[in-house]
C-alpha cells in the first residue's frame, strides 16, 4: 500500500496583541524628547557664547538674560507644579479605566485637559510679563523658540486628553491602551517642561 506521508505540525501560538497606541506614544515621546533636549543644548551653546559683563554685585556674569526682563518666578513655579499634578491625575484616569469606572475616568480626563489649559495660560502670562520681543537678540529668539515648542506639545496633550475623555464618557473603556498611552504622554510632557523650567527659568 503506497501513499504520501503527511506530516502535521502543531498550530502556531496566537500572536501576542500589539499595543499599537502605546508603541506610537513611546515613539512620539522619544522624538519629542530629542527635539526638546536638543533645543536646550542649543540654549546652553548660545548662553556660553554670550559676552561677559559686570553685575550689580561686582561679579562677572554672562550678558544673556536682559536685565529689564526678570523671570516671573510665581508663574513659572506654578506651571511646574501644575505639570506634576497633571501626571497624577492622568494616572488616575488610567487606573479608573482599568477598573471599568467610566465616571471617574471621564472626570480625571476632563480635569487633566483643564489643568493643561491652565498651564498654557500660565505660559502666555509669562510671555506677557517678560515683555520680550522675538527679534531683539539671541536670548529672545531662543526663549520664544524653546517655550513655544513645549507649549505646542502641551496643547497636543490637551487634545489627547479631550479625545480620551470623549471615549470614556461614551463608555468605550475596552481599549485601555489609549488611557495608558495618555498617561505616558503626559509623563513625557511633564519631563520636558521640568527640564525647560530648570534650564530657562531657574538657571536662566
Amino acid at each position: 500500500m503506497s501513499g504520501a506521508l503527511e506530516v502535521h505540525f502543531p498550530d502556531a501560538a496566537p500572536a501576542a496583541p500589539r499595543n499599537v497606541v502605546v508603541s506610537a506614544t513611546v515613539a512620539v515621546a522619544a522624538a519629542g524628547s530629542m527635539l526638546v533636549f536638543g533645543m536646550l543644548g542649543m540654549w546652553f551653546r548660545f548662553r556660553d557664547a554670550a559676552p561677559l559683563r559686570e553685575s550689580s554685585s561686582g561679579k562677572m556674569i554672562r550678558d544673556w538674560l536682559p536685565a529689564d526682563s526678570p523671570v516671573p518666578e510665581v508663574a513659572t513655579n506654578t506651571m511646574a507644579i501644575t505639570m506634576v499634578v497633571i501626571c497624577l491625575i492622568a494616572q488616575w484616569a488610567a487606573y479608573s479605566a482599568k477598573r471599568d469606572d467610566a465616571r471617574h475616568a471621564t472626570m480625571a480626563l476632563a480635569l487633566t485637559a483643564f489643568l493643561g489649559l491652565a498651564a498654557v495660560n500660565a505660559q502666555v502670562a509669562i510671555w506677557v510679563q517678560m515683555g520680550l520681543v522675538l527679534m531683539d537678540g539671541a536670548y529672545q529668539t531662543m526663549f520664544y523658540t524653546v517655550t513655544a515648542t513645549v507649549l505646542a506639545l502641551i496643547l497636543s496633550g490637551v487634545a489627547f486628553s479631550l479625545v480620551a475623555m470623549f471615549r470614556a464618557a461614551a463608555g468605550r473603556l475596552g481599549h485601555r491602551d489609549v488611557f495608558t498611552a495618555h498617561a505616558l504622554y503626559w509623563y513625557f510632557l511633564a519631563t520636558a517642561f521640568i527640564a525647560l523650567w530648570f534650564v530657562v527659568y531657574v538657571q536662566k
